[in-house]
């Protein structure tokens, strides 16, 4: 990687630290093939060129580097900056990837990067995008840390950018959707008092990733091979244009008992499907 004096993403690192010892019965053929579908290369030389950048300014720029665009519907649903409250913000996850960067870079710019994800620990590796992170490990060592982890999202005083479904979007029947919606955006928001802001993200991946995780999902439950595959599916969505639509905000008080959690998540789920 000529110009480039360090390596921000080493697959080879990641391995190490997930695997511990085991890494190095992994074969180099292997290794050299999870390089390529990460774009390890390419990463590290955005990573290299936008090393000065942080938080939002750092999501525009990967915008700019992938040519990507949002046309946005609803502005005028989200709530003004200086009202002095604090919002959930949840969306379908149609992609796993460009999705969050995308609606990251739009939050954050109207709210003067005043706003926290609640991610992937991994995604802590980035440098530009950690300080707008709260890492979020359910597997590892970290999980009993986890309600902690989401305790501290809700009670700091920043917006929150949730993605409910936890993995991104999968194909049934010809329809490309969500997962169910996990519980912890409304119990929380309703702790905190916050109103949710639902928002749907246009856009979707391969057709060979959804071929690929429906038979990870089906067969191979303990490892998500399709996560895999994410970076690779971003640079196939390269040069294109997402539709967003941004929802009336809805108060916390809607959240009553006349519905579990679970179902008032599903609810605000269907309702981003409608718009």
């Amino acid at each position: 990687m000529e110009g480039i004096t360090e390596k921000t993403i080493d697959i080879e690192k990641v391995l190490r630290a997930k695997m511990g010892a085991k890494a190095r019965w992994i074969p180099g053929f292997a290794v050299n093939w999870l390089k390529k579908i990460t774009h390890e290369d390419d990463n590290n030389r955005f990573l290299w060129d936008a090393r000065d950048l942080k938080g939002t300014e750092w999501l525009e720029a990967c915008l700019k580097y992938l040519d990507t665009r949002i046309e946005v519907e609803g502005m005028e649903n989200l709530p003004p900056k200086d009202d002095g409250r604090l919002y959930t913000f949840v969306s379908n996850h149609p992609m796993g990837g460009i999705d969050g960067v995308a609606l990251g870079s739009l939050i954050g710019r109207h709210y003067d990067d005043r706003f926290r994800y609640l991610v992937n620990d991994l995604l802590m590796n980035l440098p530009g995008l950690a300080p707008l992170c709260i890492p979020i490990n359910k597997t590892g060592s970290q999980s009993r840390d986890f309600p902690r982890m989401v305790e501290e999202g809700f009670r700091g005083d920043w917006h929150l950018l949730m993605f409910p479904a936890g993995l991104c979007s999968r194909r049934h029947n010809g329809e490309i959707r969500d997962l169910p919606w996990k519980k912890t955006f409304i119990t929380k928001s309703v702790e905190t008092h916050r109103d949710i802001v639902p928002i749907h993200f246009g856009g979707r991946n391969s057709d060979f990733f959804y071929r690929l995780s429906n038979i990870s999902d089906r067969y191979v439950k303990k490892v998500n091979i399709a996560m895999l595959f994410l970076v690779d599916e971003m640079y196939k969505n390269r040069g294109n244009t997402f539709p967003v639509k941004i929802g009336k905000p809805i108060p916390w008080q809607t959240f009553d008992k006349s519905k579990t959690p679970a179902q008032w998540a599903e609810a605000v789920k269907e309702k981003i499907y409608t718009f």
